[in-house]
């Protein structure tokens, strides 16, 4: 069997379905994947032995020092349905199965078409598929009515929204093709049958009329990587110290953000590992209590920390919680306020409401995380996390061929 994985995104796009291709290897699959040419992706996806295909442009260079502007949005959608459409439909020739993940594979799902292959797309939050029991989250395009709460009108919004986006540049392939326009392109997209790739305790998904989703559970690397030796020298130097990563956000809000961090963790005293990620962070200060970190192993790290100060993104929240490590969530953008609310919400930490907290808004959210209470309840919900949801999906997969 031959499976194409396609995404566009940052590290918690493309790590998600590096998981995935390494149990489908496992199974006897054969694995191509479409992904940014960022260096660090060709170096992990070559770690699994899983071939790549560029799609698109490298994700860290595309991605400025500001925040992408909404008047943007159009045209990089455009742009992306065009480059999914065009490598997939090279490259996806003798597969068997494509699954697409990330930035709306409009694209992916047209080329699946063409090729007639068997197609499935698979999201990380249950806030990406409609629900009446829950707000989408917001897009580009029309805005939310200000303090309107029902849900169907805000879905009714959405699907208008991801029309627009991708809609158009997508019916203008199909009519250079001779086929009928999609009028639904969130219904084409994720079909009736998405895969929702999170833990069923940290994002569970309401049962809804009309969509069959199916939970696999997150999709975890399965890395036995050590940490390096100097990190473990550090580590066993003193008590745990508090991570601070805001992992491929690289805004100047994450810098921000990361420095009010260290600033309070520095007046208490207390040690710090800090991650570079694409803000390319730094220390405020040198000494034997800071640590300054590039790339490592999380799972084998966060068991071993205080406390996880990060941007809320699936993965890295994910990986906190099955490690038992109490967070503190920074969300910056897209899904990250939905796992910040999760994480307060569960007990297993504190979520901040704004990009740039204070130092006095940062100094209570880390006394609510270490508060004895909270750090029993991460250790308790730690041992409730799945970590089997690629093999699961891996196992869905092969077996419907």
């Amino acid at each position: 069997m031959r499976v194409m994985l396609t995404t566009i995104g940052s590290r918690g796009d493309v790590q998600p379905l590096v998981a995935f291709a390494a149990r489908l290897r496992e199974l006897g699959a054969d694995v191509v994947m479409c992904a940014p040419p960022d260096p660090e992706f060709e170096e992990l996806l070559a770690r699994y032995g899983v071939e790549p295909v560029p799609l698109g442009q490298a994700a860290r260079p595309m991605i400025s020092a500001d925040k992408p502007r909404l008047s943007d949005a159009p045209k990089i959608a455009a742009r992306m349905v065009a480059d999914q459409y065009d490598t997939v439909i090279e490259a996806g020739e003798g597969c068997d199965a494509i699954v697409a993940t990330g930035m709306t594979p409009a694209g992916v799902r047209l080329a699946a078409e063409r090729l007639d292959i068997r197609y499935r797309h698979a999201c990380s939050i249950p806030r990406v598929l409609p629900s009446p029991h829950h707000a989408p989250l917001p897009r580009p395009g029309k805005p939310f009515p200000e303090g309107e709460t029902d849900n169907e009108v805000l879905w009714a919004i959405d699907a208008e929204n991801l029309q627009h986006l991708y809609g158009v540049p997508l019916n203008r392939i199909r009519a250079r093709l001779g086929l009928e326009p999609i009028e639904d392109v969130r219904g084409y997209v994720y079909t009736d049958r998405p895969w929702l790739a999170s833990d069923p305790v940290l994002g569970p998904w309401p049962e809804t009329e009309g969509l069959d989703v199916v939970q696999t559970g997150a999709w975890i690397l399965p890395d036995e990587r050590p940490l390096p030796d100097d990190l473990e020298a550090f580590l066993d130097s003193g008590e745990p110290p508090v991570y601070i990563g805001f992992g491929s956000m690289p805004w100047l809000s994450t810098k921000n953000a990361a420095q009010s961090a260290m600033r309070l963790v520095r007046d208490q005293g207390r040690r710090a590992i800090v991650s570079r990620g694409w803000a390319d962070l730094g220390l405020l200060e040198d000494g034997d209590d800071w640590f300054a970190l590039g790339e490592a192993n999380h799972r084998k790290l966060f068991p071993r920390v205080a406390a996880v100060v990060h941007h809320g993104g699936a993965g890295t929240t994910t990986t906190a919680a099955a490690a038992g490590a109490p967070q503190v969530v920074v969300p910056q953008i897209a899904d990250q306020p939905y796992w910040s609310e999760r994480v307060a919400r569960l007990g297993i930490g504190a979520g901040l409401d704004t990009a740039e907290p204070t130092v006095e808004a940062f100094a209570a959210a880390l006394e609510s995380a270490l508060d004895p209470r909270t750090v029993a309840r991460a250790r308790a919900v730690g041992g409730e996390v799945r970590t089997d949801g690629a093999e699961t999906a891996a196992r869905l997969l092969v077996g419907a061929s």
